[in-house]
């Protein structure tokens, strides 16, 4: 090409640059950039890289590489950064607080250009969370598979010497055979450790089989990998970790080997997207898709990271765990609608809650859902709420109310059990469920519900755990002599107390709710979310993306 200017053209968009100067540097700090061919550049494109710790220093050596035989003016920081702390500080751009991870300083976030997390899922939740969160994914640069992790000393005594196990069998294993003592880490805020629960649950369809294999876990979770892999061989005797985790401690710890069970099939790997952030401007995101082209041929540097290309194939050097498959295939990433309601299985299953179930018993309740069998509205309810009830352990306490109009005397609503530890009433709990049942001519009385609801939640607040209350309806307000709006609104404001948080949930069912009505319910509250399911055989799912949920937290 004549001259030291070139013209980049990239999906419509025509960038300019002069004679080449790059510079790349480490922990996020800019360095000046040097002159090739006596011109300076007529404007330097400056690119903040975030990558996940285990693949900063590849992606540094090879933009090194590429700024090396490039003509384009660019500075590139790459930044070793916690992915759920990136995760957190994006959420909280976009007013989302993510399960697990909370949220994160703005600014933090407001300087990342490209985003190099460890698996997509990280982009699938909050962007299933913040509808205004649409990066541009430029594929996976890397891949990292994920393995079940046993001490060598300790596989053969277990009988875990086959490489490829069939998690079908083993998931049985895994909650039966007190020997095992599985781990994991903290789902909701490590991709491995997410990686590792799609693996695990994804292998049964048998739902107490998969609540009390979460169980057996959780029992032995760990918030970081590190923590895990000290306590393997100890108190844990197997984990869900990525190839690169038993890599990275093989070569670290000598003497305290790992072996790598790589199971059959596999459901989920670590995939490193390359990910140009929502309001990069144009210039900026020509550079980083040039950049990414550079990324499609680094294997050796991948390799030294104990990581494998995309395609799952090896460079030369990769420290290949025994037994390991020279070529790994990827699966399709997850669905953002499979993770989070798994999440939310495990949030009920792992942190302990008080909470005030409340359904509306209407007539409209028995209209007959189509795409549930011909149920009613009042049947899928009691089936979501048997199916919630079973998640929860003895750290729960639960009470049930249920509205409608006239239930006690004038009042909509009805106490049928006080909240109460699941430990002691769990019986008295089912049956409360299995007692819902719609009212002849009944209204809605939701305003007066929701607020004698939230007062009783606040009146007995209880420390450590999650105070909350939910609301099933299916229908707008509908309660002559009731609170208004305003009024509810103004009630429920001044009893808010923010050192005691009560989270208002409310799940929406069918066409006929009044959402802004919700949301300003839920305003009020000070904490929670509106979750809608316009086709109420979904509840069950907006119940566990409830629970998983922190939005408004």
């Amino acid at each position: 090409m004549p001259g030291r200017h070139r013209h980049l053209q990239r999906t419509g968009l025509i960038v300019t640059a002069a004679a080449v100067t790059v510079a790349v540097v480490a922990g996020g700090a800019w360095a000046g950039f040097r002159e090739w061919g006596g011109e300076e550049c007529a404007t330097t494109v400056q690119l903040r890289v975030d990558a996940a710790p285990e693949i900063a220093p590849a992606i540094r050596a090879a933009a090194e590489a590429w700024t090396k035989r490039e003509d384009a003016c660019a500075q590139v920081a790459v930044t070793a950064a916690d992915p759920a702390a990136v995760a957190a500080a994006v959420g909280g751009q976009h007013g989302v607080n993510l399960a697990g991870v909370g949220t994160g300083g703005r600014a933090t976030a407001s300087g990342v250009d490209i985003w190099i997390p460890d698996a997509t899922t990280w982009l699938l939740r909050i962007s299933s969370e913040a509808p205004g969160f649409v990066p541009s994914v430029l594929g996976s640069v890397a891949m990292s598979p994920m393995v079940l992790a046993v001490p060598q000393s300790s596989a053969a005594s277990l009988g875990l010497t086959t490489r490829t196990p069939k998690m079908a069998d083993l998931v049985t294993r895994l909650y039966a055979d007190k020997a095992l003592r599985p781990g994991i880490v903290e789902p909701s805020r490590s991709a491995t450790g997410l990686a590792g629960l799609l693996t695990v649950a994804g292998a049964t369809k048998n739902p107490a089989l998969r609540v009390g294999v979460m169980r057996t876990l959780a029992a032995n979770s760990s918030n970081l990998r590190d923590d895990l892999l000290v306590k393997l061989g100890d108190s844990v005797g197997l984990a869900p970790l990525s190839e690169a985790d038993v890599i990275g401690h093989n070569a670290r710890t000598p003497g305290n080997q790992l072996a790598a069970l790589y199971p059959s099939p596999a459901t989920a790997v670590l995939d490193y997207p390359y990910a140009v952030m929502p309001g990069v401007d144009p210039e900026k995101a020509a550079a980083a898709a040039r950049l990414r082209a550079a990324l499609g041929a680094f294997p050796a540097e991948l390799a030294q990271a104990g990581l494998r290309n995309a395609d799952g194939s090896v460079g030369s050097g990769f420290p290949a765990p025994d037994g390991a498959p020279a070529k790994v295939l990827s699966p399709p990433a997850p669905p953002a609608a499979a993770i989070t309601p798994l999440l939310g299985s495990w949030t009920a299953i792992t942190q302990p809650g008080r909470m005030l179930a409340v359904f509306d018993v209407s007539g409209s309740m028995k209209a007959k859902v189509p795409t549930a069998g011909g149920l009613t509205r009042a049947e899928v309810t009691q089936r979501t709420a048997q199916q919630g009830l079973a998640l929860l352990d003895g750290r729960w306490s639960v009470g049930n109310w249920t509205f409608s109009t006239n239930m006690v005397g004038r009042r909509p609503w009805k106490e049928n059990v006080p909240i109460s530890s699941v430990a002691t009433n769990l019986p008295r709990l089912k049956a409360a469920i299995g007692r819902i049942t719609p009212k002849d001519g009944g209204d809605t009385g939701l305003f007066d519900t929701a607020l004698a609801a939230y007062g009783a939640v606040l009146k007995g607040w209880k420390p450590g755990v999650s105070n909350s209350v939910v609301i099933y309806t299916d229908g707008a307000n509908d309660n002559p002599g009731g609170l208004t709006i305003d009024e509810l609104v103004a009630k429920m404001t001044k009893l808010r107390n923010p050192a005691k948080p009560v989270r208002m949930i409310i799940i929406g069912m069918g066409t006929a709710i009044d959402r802004a009505e919700l949301e300003a319910i839920v305003k009020a509250s000070g904490s929670g979310g509106v979750f809608v399911a316009t086709d109420p055989a979904k509840i069950g799912e907006i119940f566990l993306e409830a629970i998983a949920s922190r939005r408004g937290a």
